[in-house]
Order: C-alpha cells, then structure tokens, then sequence
C-alpha cells in the first residue's frame, strides 16, 4: 500500500504536464474553436528553447542557418523562462495570424487537420535540427526527497509543479469569472456576432488566448524537461492524455479538464507500478491505456446516438465524385503503374511498389472519412495489426498465401469495429481522439511488447508463394522482384475497383448521407450506428491487407513501420491529397513517406529528413487555400476546360418550374378519410426543467392532410422530433395500430413514418437521384408488400414534383425552392404511411407556395396522409382537412380551417388581436 501511495504521488509531474496542455487545449477551443493538437510539439519547441537558453545560446530552427545563435554567456533560470516564455506569446500570436485567422469560418476539422499539419511540421523540423538524443535539463524546482510517514519518499520538484498547475488554475478560473477579459472571451465563445454587437473584437480576443495558452503549453514543457529527457516523439504524444482531459472538460471547462490531467498522471504512474510488480499482468501498454478508458467512461455518461437539434455536426470535406469513364481512366493508370515496375530497378522500384501498398492503406482512409465522416487517425495502426497477425499465420501456424493475408486482415477487421464502437455516441474531432488514443495503445501494448511481436528483431514473416510460385519480394541483387510488384499492383486495382463499387452503391450513398447529416439519415431509414461500424469495419480490412503487403515488402512486421505518429502523417497525407475520392488516395500513396516522390526528392535534392516538415507546410497551405485536397481542385479545373470547350452538362435552371398542367390542378375533390393511421397521446418533451411540449394528443386518419401551426417557441418541430425518435418524449405514438415509443429514428422511419427538416438536411455532395435514392432506405426494411421505387417510379416521382430536368445534378446547385422538393421527394421515396413536413414552403414566394399546395394534395391523394408545419397561413388554410394549434407546448385548439379561424383563443395566443375570420396571417 505504501508503495501505491508513492508511485500515485509520483505521477502529479505528468500529470502536470497534462494537466497544463489540457488547460491550453481548453483556451485555444474557447477563443477560436480550434483542438490544437499541436499544442504538444509547441511545449516541445518552448523546452528546448530554455534547455538552450540555459547554455547561453537561442534555438534557431529554421532550415538553412545556424541552428543556434551564441549569446555570449549562460541565462539564469528566471531570465531564460521569461525569454522562452516571450517567444512562446510571440509564436501563439504568429500561429493565430498566418493560420487559424485565416480558417476562423472554416469548420472544425478542417481547422483540425492545420494544427495536425503543424504538429507534424514542428516535431519532425526539431527532430531534423537537433536530433533524436535525449537532452536533459539542470533542475528549476526543489529537487529535495520529502518523507511521507516511514517509507513514501517523493522528489519535491512534483508535489511543486502540481501545485503551480493548480495555482495557476485556479488563477485563470477566476480572471475569466472576474475580469472583463474574461467575461469578453466567454462572449466571444458563446456567439463571435453578439461580441461583435457589443462592441468586442473577436479577433484581438483571440490573440490574447492564443498568446496565453502557448505560454502555457511552454510552460509545462519547461517545467517537466528536468523531470523527462526532451525527445520529441514522446512530448509531441503528450497531447494524447492531454486530449483525453480536455475531452473530460468538454473543450471548455478549466476545472475538470485539469482535474483530469492531474487523475490521468497519477493513474498512469500506479500503472506502472502494477504492471512492473505482477507477472500476469501485461509488461507494456497499461499507462497508455488510461487515457483511454477515462475517455470511453466518458462517452458512457456524455455521449448521444445522434445529435440534437441545433447541434448538428455539418462534415465538410469535400465533395466525393461518382466516377467517370472508370474503365478507360483505370486501364490507362494500370498500364502507367506496370510501366513504372518494369522501367525501374532498385529503391525506385521499391518505392514504386511502397506508393501501391500506400495507396491502398489510403483506400481505408478514404472509406471511413472521406465516405462516412469518421475522422480515424488509426488506419496505419490497423495495418501494423494486418502485418503483424500475418507474421503468426505465416511462421507460427503455417498458413499459406493468400489465405493467411486474408485472415490477418480480418483481424484488423475485428479490431477497427471495435475502433468504432465510440463513434456510435460521438461524431466530428472526439472521434479522432479516440482513434488516435486507441492507436498509441495497440502500439505500446502490442507492437513494441516483445512478448507479442516477435522480439527486439521483428515479427518475421514468411515469402508469398502459390502454386509453387514465388511471389516474395526477394534479396540481393534480385530485390524488389517483379513478380511482388505486380502481386501489390493486382490487389491495388481490385481494392480500388472495390471501392469505386462502394462509392455507387446503395451503401455507399448511405456512408455519404451518414458523414452529411445523421438525423437526415436516420429520418431516411439508415441504421446510422450500423452504417458508421459497416465503414470502420470495411476500411479496417482495406487497411489489413495494406499492412500485409507491407510486411512481405519489408518481410518482418517491425513497430517502427506502424506508429501513432505515422498513423497521424498519413492521414496528414491523405487530406492533403484529397480524402474523398479514389484519385486523392492513389495521390496519398505516391506522396506518402516511402513512396515514389519522397525516394526521388531525397535522392535528387537530399531532403528526406525535411519531408515530413514539407508536407506539414504544404497541408497548412491546402487547407487554407484549397481545403477539399488537391485532387479535388484538379477536377475542378478539368471540368472549367470541360466548360470551355464546350463538353459540360447544359446549363441548370436555379429558379422553380410552376407551371400546371390542366391534369395537375386540384379540383377541389376532398377523398374519403379512412381509419385512424396515426394516434399521439399525451406527447411530452421536457428539457432539464423547461416543458417545451405538454399532453399534446390527436389522431390522424387516412387521406388527411393537418395542419400543426402556433407561433415560433410553440413546440411543433418539437412535436414532430418527438414522434420521429429525435428527443425524448413521453406518452404514447401509434402508426396503424402498432406501438413506436420504444422504436428508434430510423425504424420509425422505416416503420412508414417519413418526415423532413426545417433546415432542409440535403446530402450536398450526392446528386438529386442520389438523395432521392437514400429515401427508399426505408421501404426497403417494410417487406414485400411495400416495394422500393423503381426506376419508372422514381422517375414519375421527380416528374409530379418538377425535378425530371434537374434529377442527375448534385443539390448544391439547386435554387432553395428545388432543395425543398428535393426534402420532399426523399421523404416520399420511403413510401411513408404519414409524413411529416417541417415548414416545406419555407423560403418560396406566394406563386410557388400556391404551386406547392396543389402537389401536396396530389400526394395525398396518391396515398400518403401528411402532417405539415408552416408559417403560411394562406397554405395551410387552403390545403389542410383539419388544424392542431399550439402555444407554449399545449394544444389550445382542433379543427377544420374555418373552425380555426374563427377559434377566439387562437386569434387571442396565436395572433395576438381579434381576426375577421377572412383571413388568418401572420
């Protein structure tokens, strides 16, 4: 027991440091929504500036020069804090104004994967510089042993740094409650224009905070370099507790996300202990898992399915192409790659089939984020896991090719679900988080315990053969054979061909729609949970079988190939080259370390140690200045020259064809109501202690067309959300007799209850077909007797709604009265029994909203009962049978339009004056 004190005690110095990287996380996120997950390597930059300093030279780190200026003398402590601390302010501010000033609008990943790029630029520039050499630093605090009882004996220096982290706490605690530089950065965070409104600047806010919490960061690399030797792999992943702390305080509370921090050191130190004194326990790994396990109790109390309303998680990565001219452009890129393999020799060649392996591991990448919006930092990880079960198949177990490669490969398989299971309660930059967490652990747990991956020499692994065939890479003068080459360029182009299939088929459209809006998806009738482990679990085998090419390349899984920080600089990589498309990883493979450019950049400009801070630079740029990757902007300028020369699609009509036929004009023939199809009782949606619907009940009966109306804040979409599955309710929902309360979203949906948004919810990269397609999702789960729309269907459908012209072009270029029908004819594409429409003419003139009246009554007609919110009264009065009125969440008044109109307790909640009765307005 005494023994667990000591090491729990002994863990508050990192624990500090945890502690004060999480505190700068937090600040950076507050003042601009920025997770700097390069807040680590900038520590790293800060401590040995001071080591530096105290030697009596200044760090210079720019390629080119000197690495060091001479000052003529030694700096103290204090003095060489204070300058350290000074250049620390200066590179916040310098950080804030060349980077993330200019991506203040961009969304969160994309400001995310900049402070990866510099993460990246930062270690491998210090690394380049100074070297990989542990330098330690002469002591700043009491270094003295204090005696705890008979046998605890701790080193000052923590209990002191602990106790200046929380000092320091405690402090910024109180100047942001206190100050008015506090109270004007939580306004800034709470909403950039009401700052603005009062008179604040955000930007110069921000400044400050980025600033302060780079002096922060400094601070801590400073005062644990006496503690921990500088090495600045290890400094850099000192973000990775750091994350899981702030993750704790949400990215925006000081408290808990040090309080963390502190926890996280302490636990890991006792890890340490545990691991070191009990045999049956695992010998590495078990620190790293902390942060883990804190972040996956984390999501059991914090985490959600889906996202609420007004919380949406909006992934923009850019559009993902269906593919064009996919057998002429694939054959043409074969032949170029054969080419290459046959033209080659030597480390080119090797290079050559390196690019392939990078390619395809890429491929995952492309899967899980650029499909489905997962942001994983694990795939390289997932190969390592490929290569190194491929070592046991091969020399433990005797497996043959191509057998074994494909086993191994769905063991990464097994594990990238098990990646994936947090994000079904989370979604967007926590994600990464988790991956990346998960990613240093398997490294330390697995790749680098000699116990499980084949000794200090590697995991050996056995030459491919078939047939008697030797398809191994070779030795000597024969390395790299041929026959390898052609081995990884065949599994390139089916594995490509594979994914090419993915992107147009029905789940891959699914993956697009899950990645563009979650509850527009699940109101489609996609499983979103199923959908998003479907991706993980697709890109992990993708990744299993890269890792497996990799390891008969290097004919041994070493854990030098499959680190954490390679996992990070390849999906660097990835997003540089273009994340979402095929062509943006086959780019990825020949960019990536390893690859056909780096070999020949470091043979013809020797620059191989630079080319992680080349290409930290360059994704910086990109995302800056082209944040869809550079693929992406090379199909945008090809389609501009498509353009000129005349060979673009003709050109779209943006405004809403509202013409009628004679045909199509309602004449006034109300059908017969049939039986009850939808029965509400006592619905009831409470918020903490605000009751946002009250016993709100009413049934629906078939071929009904109702209107749910009452002023803003009166709980319609409120109402709608809660009978779809998309909040909590009470009381009771019924579709044709049976029960859905204990239905989720999606089997709601596919129950035949269709609904749309209010704010519309389109999968913007997907075309009309596309989005209408993702629709009958729904019908598809129904059985038989409720067929999905066929092709002749699909197309009356785009024809009574006026999207025949429009049908193959992708949403975004749709007029907002198009995207309204577009919502519209996805909802109908599930052939609901009810469906609900949230506000469908919101945004179109009084022309167009007549126009829309006429098509909802011909889809009533058509069979499907409709429930409608809007805010034009003159619509909802001429097409609904029956109308809900409510105000403050209650139902004050049912009945037909007429009886509503002339309701005295309507006129008096809803408008607010008496009415004539002619006419009810807003």
């Amino acid at each position: 027991m005494t023994q667990d004190i000591q090491f729990l005690l002994l863990g508050l110095g990192n624990g500090a440091v945890y502690a004060a990287l999480a505190l700068a996380l937090v600040m950076t996120y507050r003042s601009s929504g920025v997770v700097n997950f390069a807040t680590g390597a900038i520590a790293l930059y800060i401590a040995y500036t001071f080591a530096y300093l105290r030697e009596g030279k200044l760090l210079n780190p720019i390629p080119g020069f000197d690495k060091y200026v001479k000052l003529g003398g030694k700096l103290d402590v204090l003095p060489a804090m204070a300058v350290s601390l000074g250049i620390a302010a200066l590179l916040g501010v310098l950080l804030y104004f060349a980077v993330f000033r200019l991506l203040r609008t961009a969304p969160a990943t994309a400001k995310a994967v900049a402070s990866i790029a510099l993460m990246l630029a930062v270690q491998a520039l210090l690394a380049a510089r100074i070297g990989t050499t542990p330098v330690s630093v002469d002591p700043i605090l009491p270094n003295d042993i204090i005696t705890i009882g008979d046998d605890i004996r701790i080193p000052e220096d923590r209990l002191w740094f602990a106790g200046i982290i929380v000092v320091l706490t405690i402090l910024l605690v109180l100047a942001f409650r206190l100050t008015r530089f506090g109270l004007a950065t939580r306004a800034a965070a709470e909403s950039e224009t009401g700052a603005l409104v009062s008179g604040l600047s955000p930007e110069r806010i921000a400044y400050a905070n980025w600033g302060l919490s780079t002096m922060i960061a400094g601070f801590s690399g400073i005062m644990i370099a006496p503690i921990v030797p500088l090495i600045p792999v290890s400094y850099t992943l000192f973000i990775v507790p750091a994350l899981a702390a702030a993750l704790v305080g949400n990215f925006s509370a000081i408290g808990p996300a040090v309080a963390a921090g502190l926890g996280i050191g302490v636990l890991q130190s006792e890890m340490t202990f545990l691991q070191s004194s009990h045999e049956w326990m695992p010998q590495s790994g078990m620190a790293e898992l902390i942060p883990l396990v804190l972040i996956l109790i984390f999501l059991v109390f914090r985490g959600k399915p889906l996202p609420s309303r007004g919380a949406l998680i909006q992934n923009t990565l850019g559009a993902a192409p269906r593919p064009k001219n996919l057998w002429v452009t694939g054959t043409v890129w074969t032949v170029i790659a054969l080419g290459f393999l046959l033209l080659t020799a030597g480390s080119y060649r090797g290079a050559v089939i390196m690019t392939m392996t990078l390619a395809i591991i890429a491929l995952s990448q492309v899967v899980v984020t650029g499909f489905a919006g997962q942001i994983s930092l694990a795939q390289l990880t997932l190969a390592g896991v490929g290569a190194f079960m491929l070592s046991r198949m091969t020399v433990d177990w005797g497996i043959p090719f191509p057998i074994a490669p494909i086993l191994a490969a769905l063991v990464a398989t097994v594990v990238g679900v098990v990646v994936g299971l947090p994000a079904l309660r989370i979604r967007g930059l926590p994600v990464a988080v988790v991956t990346l967490s998960l990613a240093v652990f398997l490294e330390a747990f697995w790749f680098r315990n000699n116990k499980y991956n084949g000794g200090i020499d590697g995991a050996k692994i056995e030459d491919p053969s078939i047939f008697g065939i030797d398809l191994g890479i070779g030795t000597g003068t024969t390395y790299p054979r041929i026959a390898f080459g052609v081995l990884t360029l065949i599994v390139l182009v089916v594995v490509a061909l594979g994914v090419i299939k993915l992107r147009t088929s029905r789940l891959g459209a699914s993956m697009l729609a899950v990645r563009a809006n979650e509850r527009s998806a699940a109101a489609s009738g996609i499983n979103v949970s199923q959908t998003k482990i479907i991706a993980f679990a697709i890109s992990a085998f993708i990744a299993g079988v890269g890792g497996s090419l990799m390891g008969y390349q290097q004919t041994m899984a070493v854990p030098e190939a499959f680190t954490a920080m390679g996992g990070i600089a390849m999906f660097a990589v990835c997003y540089l080259a273009g994340i979402t498309c095929v062509g943006g990883a086959m780019l990825a493979g020949i960019m990536g370390a390893g690859g056909i450019l780096f070999i020949f950049l470091d043979r013809v400009a020797n620059i191989g140690s630079y080319y992680p801070v080349i290409t930290g630079i360059l994704l910086v740029i990109t995302v800056i200045a082209q944040p869809e990757g550079i693929v992406s902007d090379i199909y945008k300028r090809l389609d501009r020259l498509r353009a000129r020369f005349g060979k673009s699609e003709s050109a779209l009509g943006t405004h809403l064809d509202v013409t009628l036929s004679d045909a199509e004009v309602y004449q006034g023939k109300t059908p017969e109501l049939g039986k009850v199809v939808l029965s509400a009782k006592g619905i009831g949606v409470h918020y903490g202690g605000v009751t946002a619907l009250d016993d709100v009940s009413f049934d629906v009966r078939e071929g009904e067309i109702i209107g749910l109306i009452g002023p803003n804040g009166a709980g319609k979409t409120t109402f709608i959300d809660a009978i779809s599955g998309f909040a909590a309710a009470d009381g009771t929902v019924a579709l044709a007799g049976e029960q859905l309360e204990r239905r989720r979203a999606y089997q709601r949906s596919r129950d035949g209850l269709g609904r749309t948004f209010q704010g519309i919810d389109l999968y913007d990269d997907l075309s009309v077909r596309e989005n209408v397609s993702v629709g009958t999702t729904a019908s598809r789960h129904r059985g038989s007797h409720t067929p999905p729309l066929d092709d002749t269907e699909m197309q009356k459908l785009f024809e009574v709604l006026h999207l025949d012209r429009v049908a193959d072009r992708p949403v975004r270029e749709l007029s907002q009265g198009q995207r309204q029908l577009v919502s519209v004819a996805r909802a109908l594409a599930g052939r609901p029994r009810v469906v609900l429409l949230d506000e469908p003419a919101a945004g179109l003139d009084s022309t167009e909203s007549e126009w829309l009246g006429h098509r909802l009554r011909a889809i009533r007609d058509a069979g499907t009962t409709i429930i409608m919110v809007d805010h034009d009264m003159e619509l909802v009065l001429e097409v609904c049978d029956r109308i809900v009125v409510l105000d403050l969440g209650k139902r004050i008044a049912i009945g037909t339009p007429d009886e509503v109109r002339t309701n005295p307790e309507v006129t008096r909640a809803y408008l607010g004056a008496t009415h004539s009765g002619q006419e009810l307005t807003v």
